[in-house]
């Protein structure tokens, strides 16, 4: 399908059809081969996805995600739903969480890390997109889901941030954006596993070029034995683990989902002393994310705990103010110029004006490797609903038509897309963007994302 070619409703039939075709029943894959499984802010987008098609389908992803939560509060990154007929690497047995008590009971298999808590963005928007015949119902099932995600966020504030920084820790460069060059350094550091494995990954997509290296995954093998050997215990892991992160941008999208639960606590009908809780991890959150403001760079900086220093890199997570709807107009203004400069969106080598992963100023950036240059439409989905929350309307219908535009040109729902030539990269029939293309294709405009 050429860029000219498009229409609004073919777009649409071609996202819904991915998402089908990815349904598992109450559960989507992430995508048909290179992630068979549940993956937990993956599920977050294609409930917003399934919400335009079905809100009681869309609620049942949630439902099914959060039943696989840890008794910490924790929701795994990993479901592991698919059968042995679809093999992914590394499996279950590598992350061996049966033996944890506050894993989930057999026959649920999980990993032993977390993901962006998207959940409660989905949640709002599975609401607002609720028919008035279907509320009684939907109310009713999200009434006994909120304290899931209450509990959820509990212990991000919590066993996340034992200092209450504000800013959530994350354990495994998985947990974020697996090979940004925010992690290189501390990566350094981590000694290699030793040792054979087979990885999946690179034949799936063709051309490894597009995926982190062996030398990432030795690393990435090594953390996930370490954090096998500390049971997943938090309080271990923060007095022993060697790689331990303040993520902005992790932290940006707690401060949003806090926002959500506050937006939906009259319907939930929230205690008093969540919606306290939700009102303090939400202004913790956003002091924690000014303390990292960089005045210098105009971008949030995150935090190596263990070297004891600010990560310098311009990528999109430096985008955290915004993300998180930061309250600050100077801050503001300052990283919509920054968004738009040659340094990120307006460099003029790229096909459209969307956020790259890295800014193709730093020297570390690779246009087609995974998180170190590509354009993700659900980081873009993330900007562009912020932006409309902000008021930036005319730049978040810019971003809508701009991510809309690339994936009809590509002709596929990619993971991620080059962004000089907007070449589809990474695996098709990505759930999570055909889920986002059905929000931006139901918004003739960026404020109706509100």
């Amino acid at each position: 399908m050429s860029v000219t070619a498009w229409t609004p409703a073919l777009l649409r039939d071609q996202a819904a059809a991915v998402l089908r075709g990815n349904d598992a029943g109450s559960w989507t894959k992430a995508s048909p081969h290179l992630y068979p499984h549940q993956w937990s802010w993956d599920s977050a987008f294609n409930a917003i996805g399934w919400a335009h098609l079905d809100v009681r389908r869309a609620m049942a992803e949630l439902e099914g995600l959060f039943a696989a939560q840890w008794s910490t509060g924790m929701v795994p990154h990993v479901v592991f739903r698919a059968g042995p007929g679809e093999p992914y690497f590394p499996g279950p047995e590598w992350w061996n969480c049966v033996s944890v008590p506050a894993a989930p009971a057999s026959p649920v298999r999980t990993t032993g890390i977390c993901q962006p808590p998207v959940h409660a963005l989905a949640l709002l928007r599975i609401w607002q997109l609720t028919p008035e015949a279907q509320r009684p119902e939907i109310r009713a099932r999200l009434q006994a889901l909120y304290p899931r995600l209450v509990k959820w966020h509990r212990y991000l504030a919590t066993q996340r941030d034992p200092e209450a920084s504000g800013l959530v820790t994350i354990y495994h460069p998985w947990e974020a954006t697996d090979n940004s060059p925010r992690w290189d350094n501390a990566l350094v550091r981590i000694e290699a596993m030793h040792g054979p494995y087979t990885r999946l990954d690179t034949s799936e997509v063709g051309d490894p070029s597009e995926r982190p290296t062996d030398w990432d995954y030795d690393r990435y093998l090594r953390l996930v034995g370490l954090l096998r050997k500390y049971q997943y215990d938090d309080a271990q892991i923060y007095r022993q683990y060697p790689f331990l992160i303040k993520d902005v941008f992790f932290s940006a999208v707690l401060v949003a989902a806090n926002t959500a639960l506050l937006d939906l606590a009259g319907v939930a009908r929230a205690s008093d002393e969540d919606r306290g809780q939700l009102a303090r991890w939400l202004d913790r959150g956003r002091e924690g994310l000014a303390r990292c403001f960089d005045a210098e760079s105009g971008l949030c900086l995150d935090y190596d705990v263990r070297a004891g220093e600010q990560i310098r890199l311009r990528t999109f997570a430096g985008f955290a103010p915004l993300f998180a709807r930061t309250a600050d107009v100077g801050r503001r203004a300052t990283q919509m110029r920054l968004l738009d400069s040659g340094d990120f969106c307006g460099d003029p080598r790229s096909r459209w004006p969307l956020l790259p992963s890295t800014s193709p100023a730093e020297p570390v950036f690779e246009p087609r490797n995974y998180w170190r240059g590509p354009v993700w439409p659900v980081i873009n989905w993330l900007l562009w609903y912020s932006l409309s929350q902000l008021g930036y309307f005319g730049r978040a219908d810019e971003l809508r038509r701009d991510s809309l535009s690339q994936i009809a040109a590509a002709g596929e729902f990619a993971e991620y897309f080059e962004p000089f030539t907007g070449e589809p990269l990474g695996s098709p029939q990505q759930s999570w963007t055909a889920a986002v293309a059905l929000d931006w294709l139901a918004s003739d405009h960026g404020s109706e994302a509100s």
